[in-house]
């Protein structure tokens, strides 16, 4: 189809996620064609330099041979196996075996899943089903954080703590509550300890309030991911853990965004030797070159759930659970991520994404760095001292974003002006200089408006008096 049709085919029938609806009809689809390696090709022939991985996922880049190879190979051989009925396939069970080699100690079993949304559903559904059979009906209540972002399911839409997700759906529901997020930036704590104790006893307090017989579950990003690229301090997520083992809650880590070498390590758990009750990964575990998602689950857990009642079945499933073609791909990926050189490429590059994003301190716009791996973000200010955000009226984010297309730049500007980064584990030097050389003009071209200009100068003045 030519391009115009195809936009105005999108703008009549193909709903997008997480848009405002009456925006997209009036700004247009922009239809991606091709990609190879870190780069983009859209239907009007621009080359955009992709520092998103897509939306958090395509860890290895674009165009690996290998995979597409791996996922054609499958398909031929069996396109489609159920796991209902006792049936498997090889690819599911191999994988299965390998996530559970990889993962942290505590995490001996997987369900598979078509993404991080029905991942952290169906987590929700082993919990309850966990407690029910093992006599603690009670259990139902979970805590989660502010900024968070566990999915758009039913029920994990409540978990996830941002307005757009619970405006109009009837969320978060009285059993699903939030604790603040360790947010150093936006806050006046001391030191990293301060802070860490601080969400300790938050979450402390809020089981008291409930009663630890009520409380099932505490669930977190190890870095909050859409909340804006939140990284707490090392040393956050153990004790967070260590408190949830003292309190008798289970704790599930949420690595669908930080998973799969994101961080560093294949699991940002693994970082600080954190063992969850249960684990939720996605994104990079087929890098995006198909769906697929898991829950990774304690034998406690597991066996709580099969001796509760042992003569009926659990009711829980997907059509596409455990899809080989999808299994297939992601033994790939894995594959690439050790003996490709990928998980190392990914350390060894982190410390140049590092300075690339802290030199950008110095530019009129930013206020605060913060990155761990090849995570990252930028929040910008109106006020550096005084850490103002800009007027929404301004719109930024959306002038940030039509700049950076301009500047053949792809990233993530979210609405409260945080900028968000999360390039392959196959970036070269090369390819960093050049996604900061964009960033850093897309950053001048936007505080060259006039307005902007402004807004800038009258927060600092206001300050200064």
């Amino acid at each position: 189809m030519p391009i115009q049709s195809l936009i105005e085919a999108d703008r009549k029938h193909l709903i997008h996620p997480v848009i405002n609806y009456r925006a997209h009809e009036a700004h247009g689809v922009t239809v991606l064609d091709s990609a190879s390696g870190a780069f983009l090709r859209d239907a009007a022939g621009n080359e955009l330099l992709d520092a998103f991985s897509g939306l958090w996922c395509v860890n290895v880049g674009y165009g690996q041979q290998s995979i597409v190879e791996a996922a054609a190979a499958q398909m031929q051989k069996l396109p489609y196996a159920t796991g209902y009925f006792h049936f498997g396939s090889e690819p599911a069970i191999e994988l299965a075996q390998k996530l559970v080699e990889l993962s942290p100690a505590s995490l001996q079993h997987v369900y598979f899943t078509l993404g991080g949304s029905d991942a952290v559903d169906s987590a929700l559904r082993f919990i309850t089903h966990y407690f029910n059979a093992t006599g603690r009906p009670s259990k139902k209540h979970t805590i989660a954080l502010e900024r968070g972002y566990h999915g758009s399911s039913t029920m994990g839409a409540g978990l996830t703590a941002l307005p757009a997700f619970h405006r109009n759906f009837d969320l978060p529901l009285p059993n699903q509550h939030h604790l603040p997020s360790p947010y150093a930036y936006r806050n006046d704590f001391a030191d990293d300890a301060a802070l860490i104790a601080a969400s300790v006893a938050a979450l402390e307090a809020k089981v008291a309030e409930l009663g630890a017989d009520n409380v099932a579950a505490f669930f977190c990003e190890p870095i909050q991911g859409s909340g804006g690229v939140i990284v707490p301090p090392v040393g956050w997520l153990k004790a967070m853990r260590e408190t949830c083992r003292k309190l008798g809650v289970l704790f599930v880590a949420d690595e669908v965004i930080t998973g799969f070498g994101r961080t560093g390590p294949l699991f940002a758990c693994q970082a600080e030797d954190v063992e969850p009750d249960l684990m939720t990964v996605a994104k990079g575990l087929t890098a995006g070159y198909a769906p697929m998602g898991a829950v990774l689950m304690s034998d406690e857990i597991y066996q709580g759930i099969a001796d509760g009642d042992a003569e009926a079945v659990v009711g829980h499933g997907h059509t596409y659970s455990a899809h080989p073609v999808s299994a297939a791909i992601g033994l790939e990926v894995l594959r690439l991520y050790h003996e490709g050189g990928l998980l190392a490429n990914g350390v060894a590059r982190a410390p140049r994404f590092a300075r690339g994003l802290d030199a950008l301190l110095a530019h009129p716009l930013v206020g605060d760095s913060r990155h761990r791996g090849l995570l990252g973000a930028l929040e910008l200010v109106a006020d550096k001292d005084s850490k103002a955000r800009f007027d929404p009226a301004l719109k930024l984010s959306e002038r940030i974003a039509a700049s950076a297309y301009q500047n053949r730049l792809v990233f993530r500007a979210f609405g409260d002006n945080i900028l968000g980064f999360a390039p392959a584990l196959s970036y070269t030097e090369a390819e960093f200089d050049l996604l900061f050389e964009r960033l850093e003009k897309t950053l001048d071209d936007v505080l060259a408006q006039a307005d902007v200009r402004a807004a800038l100068k009258v927060k600092t003045h206001a300050a200064a008096c």
